[in-house]
């Protein structure tokens, strides 16, 4: 499709993930409260059921197919019923050389663009931004992803009686393409620091009774010491070691308050070992003793 004039066109909601390739011109989107300013060679990977707005020109859309044929759903949940596609504007040549002119002289764009869906396609989504796929990338080669997009144009619009297989494969090539081509490296190391973190507080969360030290802690999960206390610093605020530190008093209050256990006990059974150093971290941290405490909470205080 290519642009005539000025247009914006905005949509919600709509069940449909679109990819579109920027051949020629210029443009924005914007999504998921970005404004992301498109240029030729661009290419856009977007989940339609949330808020979109792109704009450049009036869209004058040829060969554009959207499918009504009735048929079965293959195994990744895609078929041609999913499939409103539209190829390159290489026919009626005389029209095409009058928009490109026109093109050339507004910078309005000319996109090649597929919208699809199938039950399978949202988890394939989240599997693409885990990967650090982004919405928009730039492609130093368009060739691949719009051939295929006119390839899926092409085959919609036939009366091919396996149509929905080509579909189905030409769209799982797509998705590796995509997947491939919009990998982002800062992407996913923040994804795996949030997934290491997430681990680590988990099995801190479980063991802080337990004995541990930074050292052991990055041997378990692969992590060098210094760059694991750096990033759960950065995340939580607090070193390793306070994080523990605050769990095991937190269950200490707890104890005080509500258990008839006394402070050797308490001290065993929340990783301290010693009721005499228990009652030292407690008071420094607390401001009191821990029998204070419990006499504050027993309104004898």
């Amino acid at each position: 499709m290519t642009a005539l004039s000025p247009h914006t066109s905005t949509r919600e909601n709509l069940r449909s993930f679109l990819c579109f390739v920027v051949q020629d011109g210029e443009g924005s989107l914007e999504y998921e409260g970005k404004t992301y300013e498109l240029k030729t060679g661009d290419c856009v990977f977007i989940d339609c059921r949330k808020r979109y707005s792109h704009s450049t020109g009036n869209i004058i859309i040829k060969n554009n197919i959207n499918n009504k044929g009735n048929t079965d759903r293959n195994n990744t949940g895609i078929n041609s019923n999913n499939i409103n596609s539209t190829g390159s504007d290489n026919q009626q040549s005389n029209e095409i050389e009058e928009i490109k002119e026109l093109n050339e002289n507004s910078k309005l764009w000319s996109l090649v663009w597929c919208h699809f869906y199938g039950s399978a396609l949202s988890s394939v989504y989240d599997k693409y931004k885990e990967r650090g796929g982004r919405p928009v990338f730039h492609l130093n080669q368009t060739s691949e992803i719009t051939e295929m997009l006119n390839q899926i144009f092409e085959i919609a619009g036939s009366s091919d009686y396996i149509r929905d297989m080509k579909i189905n494969t030409l769209l799982c090539q797509l998705l590796e393409h995509l997947m491939v081509y919009s990998w982002n490296p800062e992407n996913v190391t923040r994804s795996k620091k949030r997934l290491e973190l997430d681990a680590v507080k988990s099995y801190l969360d479980m063991h802080y009774m337990e004995k541990i030290t930074l050292e052991a802690l990055a041997d378990q999960y692969f992590i060098d010491k210094f760059y694991l206390s750096k990033i759960f610093k950065e995340r939580y605020g607090m070193t390793v070691i306070s994080y523990v530190e605050e769990k095991r008093i937190t269950e200490v209050k707890r104890l005080l308050r509500f258990s008839s256990m006394n402070i050797e006990e308490i001290s065993g059974v929340t990783g301290y070992g010693d009721a005499n150093y228990l009652s030292r971290r407690f008071k420094k941290i607390e401001g009191m003793t821990p029998g204070e405490y419990r006499r504050k909470w027993q309104g004898r205080g």
